[in-house]
């Protein structure tokens, strides 16, 4: 209803497309409506769906490339993935920076637990946030349930001053 129609369209314009194409859809009463479209790989989107990703990310971009995308087949882990962003004091407005993130190792150990990075740096032989939305913490599971509760198992394990995360 909404991808192939926008492909179709672009060709039709004279304006094919190659590389990544996201579709930030809401479902509503009247079925899905585009929010945005963006051609990249964003976060926190991309980290519920690369964990999935079972063929290679480079073997696909390169096929891409050179117009050989038809000629690949993708796999993806069934299970359900969900992502919850752990963000700093403020944000989305002013937020601080430079708190020290404890818990990274520990997190990363549980199962199927993914930790991406996202607004951190290195300082001295600590992890420090540098961005509003600092981590994205998520989960597989065998349903959306079970990905909830391992994506929070995660969270559980992570701290740092000012740190927060919807819990919805």
């Amino acid at each position: 209803d909404i991808i192939a129609p926008t492909i179709k369209g672009m060709r039709k314009e004279g304006m094919p497309f190659t590389g990544v194409l996201y579709a930030g859809v809401m479902i509503t009463k009247d079925g899905p409506k585009v929010l945005e479209y963006n051609v990249r790989l964003g976060d926190p989107e991309t980290q519920v769906v690369l964990p999935r990703l079972k063929t290679d990310l480079v073997d696909l971009c390169l096929a891409s490339s050179e117009g050989l995308l038809e000629n690949m087949r993708l796999d993806w882990d069934p299970r359900a993935c969900v992502c919850v962003v752990m963000s700093a004091k403020g944000y989305p407005g002013p937020y601080e920076k430079g708190k020290v993130i404890h818990g990274l190792e520990e997190a990363s150990r549980e199962k199927d637990v993914f930790v991406f990075h996202a607004g951190t740096k290195k300082q001295e032989d600590e992890i420090v946030t540098s961005g509003g939305r600092v981590l994205g913490v998520t989960g597989l599971g065998k349903d959306i349930k079970t990905a909830i509760q391992n994506a929070y198992n995660g969270v559980k394990k992570i701290s740092f001053d000012g740190c927060f995360f919807r819990t919805d």
